[in-house]
């Protein structure tokens, strides 16, 4: 892809992810806000694969996408109560939430004026990043990435556990 074809998909998916953020807080149904969850994750690694991070990309769909969404929405299926419950999905401090993305918007456009990041040359980056990686997690973070996914396991283990208590 040339460059301009790169900057309207990254606008594209730019908009995609900021009309599934709000439809995440805006929708009444807590199935249809995972649905818009899953689709802004998707849209994520799409961004990442404009980045040249495929890794990441790859690491977004599988983990965030195909773990932490659908473990979502089994949450919200195992929950058989929340359907006859009526939820108010409003929020009172609507003000307060107004004022503090203003302030997010303001501090990261800050923050990307003063920092170098959008200069990397092309000698800085790494030519096979997804081999660079692996090799990192398997040498000097194995003993974390381990540790990561035993945690994992305990937190699922512990949502099984809380959904079939409130059944009894």
């Amino acid at each position: 892809m040339n460059a301009p074809d790169v900057g309207i998909v990254f606008w594209i998916l730019s908009a995609a992810i900021l009309i599934s953020g709000v439809m995440v807080v805006s929708l009444r149904n807590i199935f249809h806000c995972a649905l818009a969850l899953v689709f802004c994750l998707f849209c994520v690694a799409g961004i990442y694969v404009l980045l040249n991070a495929e890794f990441l990309a790859a690491a977004q769909v599988l983990i965030y996408v195909g773990a932490v969404a659908i473990l979502i929405i089994f949450a919200v299926m195992l929950t058989t109560d929340m359907t006859s419950k009526k939820i108010v999905m409003t929020n009172e401090n609507a003000l307060v939430s107004f004022f503090t993305c203003i302030l997010f918007a303001f501090v990261s456009v800050s923050m990307i004026r003063l920092t170098k990041v959008w200069n990397i040359s092309d000698k800085e980056v790494v030519a096979n990043n997804v081999e660079t990686i692996g090799k990192s997690l398997m040498t000097e973070f194995m003993l974390p990435f381990e540790v990561v996914s035993v945690l994992l396991l305990a937190a699922l283990i512990g949502a099984i556990v809380l959904a079939r208590r409130e059944r009894s």
